[in-house]
């Protein structure tokens, strides 16, 4: 069982914000694979699951999401190798894809929720580029993570959205 997680904020008023770009990768995913995510949530997360792979999308909020992600690691008995968190990351430029199989936080709160709750920062992850430095520094880091894409990113993000896809089917299914 592998267990992948999309990092974000709950409610209509984050869809569409950068913050949110883990939430976005998964609900992509969901569409192009034909999958549905399940009615009821679990363990306070929107899932949904492809054969052996569980999809979650944290309903705590970006900073408390570790919580969510030791109930499912801990009720499916899912081995900390064997996560894959999807967050965005300003430091990277927009649309850039990084993946790495551990590191740190680098501040950001939602790998930091996570790395306090299991103890370790030994996961992998994929680091999604929104960086957008002329906007950030008129609005300020945490304005600017809540911000939604503006028009020439939103054109861009079928491509970058599709090219986290296809990395998420590379790592989970080795």
């Amino acid at each position: 069982m592998k267990l992948v997680i999309g990092l974000g904020n709950p409610g209509n008023q984050y869809n569409f914000t950068r913050h949110n770009v883990g939430f976005l990768a998964l609900d992509y995913y969901f569409k192009v694979a034909n999958l549905k995510w399940s009615e009821k949530p679990r363990f306070n997360a929107i899932w949904g699951r492809k054969d052996d792979i569980i999809f979650i999308k944290p309903q705590s909020y970006y900073n408390d999401t570790g919580i969510v992600v030791a109930e499912y690691m801990r009720y499916y008995k899912i081995p900390i190798s064997d996560i894959l968190v999807i967050c965005d990351n300003f430091d990277l430029d927009f649309g850039k894809i990084r993946y790495r199989s551990t590191g740190l936080a680098g501040g950001n709160n939602g790998l930091k929720s996570i790395d306090a709750v299991l103890k370790t920062a030994d996961y992998p992850r994929i680091r999604v580029g929104t960086g957008n430095d002329g906007l950030r520094k008129k609005m300020g880091d945490v304005d600017f993570v809540l911000s939604k894409f503006i028009p020439e990113e939103k054109e861009k993000l079928p491509t970058i959205l599709d090219e986290i896809k296809n990395k998420i089917d590379e790592i989970v299914l080795e």
